[in-house]
């Protein structure tokens, strides 16, 4: 199977149900053969992450291959989050985009201070999302190596 052929899992983490849904309308538009996985907040991320109560089912939480981080959530925010993804020897090469509308020098010096594969700021328009979708999954699923499930 050729990269062109494999299908990827993303997993967003964003409480936003809106920012969710446009994001999974721009895979679709874009005809991505991607599954698209929502979690809400930092928590239920590491939940899914380490298959515990719900996200038990290997067929139903697959692996992510890539993580959308976005950084304003409740209960663990993105940058605690991000520190605790890559502060743990497992999960740490999963590639992480923090997608967010925080433009602040201090979020995105913080974000690479503490290995983000990438800081990238959510477009206001659809159209801008979906070019910005195209270019996240031709660099991750077509140019990049991923690493492969510990």
């Amino acid at each position: 199977m050729s990269k062109h052929d494999k299908t990827y899992t993303i997993l967003m983490v964003d409480d936003d149900a809106e920012d969710c849904l446009l994001i999974d309308d721009a895979v679709k538009e874009l005809r991505q053969p991607h599954e698209l996985r929502f979690v809400r907040d930092g928590e239920e991320l590491f939940d899914y992450l380490k298959r515990q109560g719900e996200y038990e089912d290997k067929r139903s939480s697959p692996y992510p291959d890539l993580i959308l981080l976005d950084l304003k959530m409740p209960k663990q925010d993105g940058r605690e989050t991000l520190r605790q993804l890559k502060d743990d020897a497992a999960l740490r090469r999963i590639p992480v985009v923090v997608l967010t509308t925080s433009t602040a020098p201090d979020d995105v010096n913080f974000c690479y201070d503490v290995h983000a594969n990438a800081y990238m700021i959510k477009p206001d328009s659809f159209r801008g999302l979906v070019e910005l979708i195209r270019i996240i999954g031709n660099y991750w699923f077509e140019l990049a190596a991923l690493p492969s499930e510990n």
